[in-house]
């Protein structure tokens, strides 16, 4: 397997948090101002800016401007090395359960009892 960078150890940093995740869900229908994902969450705005911070360092989000308003907007490209790395351990997992597979077929047509008890 490759070495993760250290941009991917932010992604995956920004989303081991379930709020971090609920951001960016909700920015995936549209951007938003910092006022408008406070009112869904339940903090309070301080403890979502700190969320924010942490996922622009990801690279997940991107702040703009809009006259007096900073619209938060999602910014996906990151993810894509997260699932080109996971792609990885998927396709290793993949053949373990082809391997798998081809065993309990043998095991059936040996006549080897192979359902659970």
């Amino acid at each position: 397997m490759c070495d993760a960078s250290p941009q991917l150890d932010l992604v995956f940093g920004a989303l081991a948090d379930p709020t971090r995740r609920a951001i960016l869900a909700r920015l995936a229908a549209g951007d938003a101002t910092v006022n408008e994902l406070v009112a869904p969450s339940g903090f309070r705005q301080p403890t979502i800016s700190k969320h924010l911070k942490v996922l622009e360092r990801a690279g997940l989000v991107s702040r703009g401007r809009d006259a007096q308003f900073r619209p938060v907007r999602l910014n996906a490209a990151p993810l894509a090395e997260a699932v080109t790395w996971l792609g990885a351990y998927r396709q290793c997992w993949e053949e373990s359960l082809d391997q798998l597979d081809a065993y309990v077929s043998e095991l059936k047509q040996r006549g080897t009892d192979v359902e659970p008890e």
